[in-house]
């Protein structure tokens, strides 16, 4: 996958792009990230990409020159793809979103700044993209987040085969808990299913410990209709005993 940053601060992502899973997937070649500086797109001495708001106002907003001269830029060289905005009015951003981007052959995320992108630029993209209800200083930050979600569901990126399919929010349900070595740590010890070797009885833990920290830390994001049977059965002795126990 070929991925292009649109950002005013190239130098923000030198941390985040050059260490751990991303720079090995970047090494490997499993993904390409293109840091694009609209700075360098501007047109006078000064490097000016922003300017203030028609009808007055606060703050600065991004010129829709810079940002559409990078775009065609990178259109020109055969890059640019899907072309997503990091603003606050966007698409909420979730695992199933990320698996949407995820299978895309190149990605370009625009970084919006100060006040905002002039709204010609929002005639450019072909999706805006939201991290959250609060606001931040740029979408330098969100546009990380996005690139590390998208990334790591990318064959080959995590080592192991299929590693993300167990992760919070994969199958609409939060992970199980995870456990490792020493077996007792502080008087807690680990449970006893897991150290059973019984395959068939690990997976029926997790699956009711997933179940059951679903129910209780995020039930919204439980859909009824994806559930085998033998899930909703579960499920409904779960939320029977939270009821008894006054939890729900």
């Amino acid at each position: 996958m070929k991925i292009d940053v649109l950002t005013l601060f190239p130098e923000m992502f030198a941390g985040p792009f050059e260490s751990s899973i991303i720079k090995r997937a970047r090494e490997r070649g499993l993904v390409n990230i293109n840091l694009v500086n609209i700075r360098d797109f501007s047109v006078d001495k000064h490097r000016t990409v922003d300017d203030a708001p028609y009808g007055g106002g606060g703050g600065m907003v991004l010129q829709p020159g810079p940002i559409f001269r990078a775009l065609d830029s990178l259109r020109a060289r055969g890059g640019a793809g899907m072309v997503v905005l990091l603003c606050p009015q966007g698409l909420r951003f979730d695992q199933g979103l990320a698996r949407a981007l995820a299978v895309a052959e190149s990605l370009a995320l625009i970084c919006g700044h100060y006040e905002g992108v002039d709204e010609r630029v929002r005639e450019e993209v072909d999706l805006e993209v939201s991290v959250g209800d609060f606001v931040v200083t740029g979408g330098e930050i969100p546009a990380m987040l996005v690139v590390d979600a998208v990334c790591r569901l990318i064959p080959g990126v995590l080592g192991e085969p299929g590693g993300a399919e167990d992760d919070s929010f994969a199958g609409g349900l939060l992970e199980y808990p995870q456990y490792t070595r020493p077996r007792t740590y502080r008087d807690r010890t680990v449970p006893e299913v897991l150290l059973s070797g019984h395959h068939g009885e690990i997976a029926r833990w997790r699956r009711q410990e997933a179940l059951l920290r679903t129910l209780v830390r995020r039930s919204e994001l439980i859909d009824p209709t994806l559930l085998a049977p033998e899930d909703r059965q579960l499920l409904s002795a779960l939320a029977r005993r939270l009821r008894e126990l006054g939890l729900n």
